[in-house]
């Protein structure tokens, strides 16, 4: 009979301690997937950060050789570099980046 008064006594302080374990483990999970998806998505973000990269520096030896950079193309690597900046980029491509600005935008005639 004193085991059954020890419960009836005490079930409110096991109860709270079952939930405050209950509680410690979930956030611990809950920590865990949120670090795992953090890593992941710095990942996406280097890679994607890399392949703007890629198509700055592309772009550049391709104008490069023409010796000239259209209207059109400067438009659309004036988006890929903000993408690439917003990511963290700010290497090579931002001086490759600003020569292609330079460039003239038609052929010169020779």
């Amino acid at each position: 009979m004193d085991l059954v008064s020890f419960v009836s006594a005490h079930w409110l302080e096991w109860l709270f301690t079952a939930a405050a374990a209950g509680l410690g483990w979930a956030l611990k999970k809950l920590r865990d997937q949120l670090k795992t998806e953090q890593d992941k998505s710095e990942a996406i973000a280097e890679g994607v950060q890399s392949l703007l990269r890629e198509s700055i520096v592309t772009n550049f030896n391709r104008y490069q050789d023409r010796g000239f950079c259209p209207i059109y193309a400067k438009d659309s690597i004036k988006r890929v570099y903000k993408a690439y900046h917003n990511l963290g980029g700010n290497d090579v491509a931002t001086e490759l980046y600003q020569k292609l600005l330079k460039m003239p935008e038609e052929k010169r005639e020779e």
